[in-house]
């Protein structure tokens, strides 16, 4: 069976630096599968180029069975992929209503569309109670949940979501993270980039774990979860 998502010898560099050398790894259908490591591993980068923000050095993305070398961002979102992105960048001048609706921008379907804020609403309660509220008087877990929103909107195949619960707290992290394991539930494919790798790994089918650019280790997300030097380096145990 064919991935959804085929990465291959990825490579991706900032002028002379390699950020991400030569990494592959797939996404089947109906799986989340997490990438973690520390700040500047990789991660991040890889994200913004499989969305088209960024233009790989070298290397295969192959997505539903389509090459995605030289598509541009606007085109990535309509075969399916949608990037929630770290920091969220909604729009806090409009309203919540608003921003849901200009994730479903490349959309005609108006019933859809309108079936899907109701989604929306239904996963997080809080968007539908302030609806009519700027976006950018919410908090920062408020303003989170708007962004996977409205990154749903465009009824993705894969939904990637980097640094879901940075920033938040404890609390709002949790329902977060339970959130995804709805969407996981309802058969979304997820490509999770996320700190909390305890978090992260437990709902994950597969894991990769990036140090400076390469992965260094894969497997379940029960295998990595108890993985002794896992558990030493991101988990916060001796």
């Amino acid at each position: 069976m064919t991935a959804l998502l085929e990465v291959e010898d990825l490579r991706v560099a900032y002028g002379k630096i390699e950020a991400v050398k030569g990494i592959s790894f797939s996404v089947e259908a109906g799986q989340v599968v997490t990438l973690i490591g520390t700040n500047g591993a990789g991660k991040t980068t890889t994200l913004r180029t499989l969305s088209g923000l960024l233009k790989p050095a070298s290397g295969k993305v192959v997505f539903d069975g389509k090459p995605l070398s030289g598509v541009p961002a606007h085109k990535i979102v309509a075969l399916g992929l949608a990037h929630s992105p770290e920091g969220r960048h909604i729009f806090p001048r409009l309203t919540i209503a608003e921003n849901l609706q200009l994730g479903a921008f490349l959309r005609k379907d108006k019933a859809g569309i309108e079936r899907d804020i109701q989604r929306a609403y239904d996963l997080f309660p809080i968007l539908g109670e302030r609806r009519k509220q700027a976006a950018g008087t919410l908090s920062g877990g408020e303003q989170q949940m708007l962004a996977m929103g409205r990154a749903l909107m465009s009824q993705p195949k894969l939904l990637m979501l980097d640094e879901p619960s940075m920033g938040l707290s404890p609390i709002m992290m949790q329902k977060i993270m339970a959130t995804i394991s709805e969407l996981k539930s309802t058969g979304t494919t997820i490509l999770l980039v996320e700190q909390n790798a305890q978090a992260a790994l437990s709902l994950a089918d597969q894991g990769h774990v990036m140090e400076v650019g390469n992965i260094v280790l894969s497997g379940s997300g029960q295998d990595l979860l108890h993985d002794e030097s896992v558990r030493k380096a991101y988990l916060g145990e001796d």
